[in-house]
């Protein structure tokens, strides 16, 4: 086996080369829709998870769901946490607003 750096290098774009969506645009449109759905009614919304999901979902509130877009206090990354991860996220973060006096939804 080489181990220099080249080799390496072409070893690593290689490896990746198999993965099936690679370079084709996913379309999520419907789950976006879903979790708009389930948003209605919602005041505030802390967006959080990995840094494209979150993007993506909040380009497309604002041009199909004025009202979650507006509902959208902050986007906060983190990588694929768990739901009591979430909770404690949401937690601290609106408590912290709450000891600040501040609405989110004006934030």
């Amino acid at each position: 086996m080489m181990l220099d750096r080249e080799h390496m290098q072409a070893q690593r774009i290689h490896s990746r080369s198999h993965h099936k969506h690679q370079g084709k645009p996913h379309d999520s449109t419907p789950l976006f829709a879903d979790v708009a759905a389930a948003l209605a009614g919602v005041h505030e919304v802390l967006l959080t998870g990995p840094g494209m999901a979150r993007d993506e979902f909040a380009t497309w509130a604002k041009t199909h769901s004025a009202q979650v877009a507006a509902a959208i206090s902050d986007s906060i990354a983190s990588d694929h946490p768990s739901d009591a991860q979430v909770v404690a996220l949401a937690r601290k973060y609106f408590q912290k607003l709450d000891q600040m006096g501040l609405d989110a939804a004006l934030a």
